[in-house]
C-alpha cells in the first residue's frame, strides 16, 4: 500500500488509474501531470521509483488543490452558507435535501434525524 498526496494507491494499478483516485485530480489533470514528468500511463505503481513518486507528489502539491485542502475549502463554503442563513445553509444545518428533492416520501434518513 502506497500513499500519494494522502490517497491510498494499490501497487498493482496503472499510474493513469491510480492518479485519478486522488481527491481533486481527474483524468485530464492526471494526464497533464504524467506528461510533464514524462511518465507512461501504463506503468504500474510498484514499478515507479521513489524519486518519481516524490516528483508526482511535488507536482500535484504545487499546482493543484487536493485532498485536505479541497475538503477544508468545501467545509468553509458550507459554513459560510450557514452563517449567512441562506436557504441552502438552513437546509445544510437541518440535514435536509438542498436541491429541491421531494421530502414527503423520500429522504427518509434526513427525516429520521429531524423527528428525534
Amino acid at each position: 500500500m502506497l500513499y500519494i498526496s494522502g490517497a491510498r494507491s494499490v501497487a498493482d494499478e496503472q499510474v493513469r488509474i491510480a492518479s485519478t483516485k486522488i481527491d481533486g485530480i481527474g483524468p485530464k489533470k492526471a494526464i497533464l501531470v504524467r506528461y510533464r514528468l514524462g511518465i507512461s500511463g501504463n506503468i504500474k505503481i510498484k514499478e515507479l521509483t521513489k524519486y518519481q513518486i516524490d516528483q508526482i507528489e511535488q507536482m500535484i502539491g504545487q499546482d493543484h488543490v487536493v485532498h485536505w485542502e479541497l475538503k477544508r475549502g468545501e467545509r468553509a463554503d458550507i459554513e459560510r452558507l450557514i452563517s449567512i442563513s441562506c436557504y441552502r445553509g438552513i437546509r445544510h444545518q437541518d440535514g435536509s435535501p438542498l436541491r429541491g428533492q421531494r421530502t414527503h416520501t423520500n429522504a427518509r434518513t434526513s427525516r429520521k434525524q429531524i423527528r428525534k
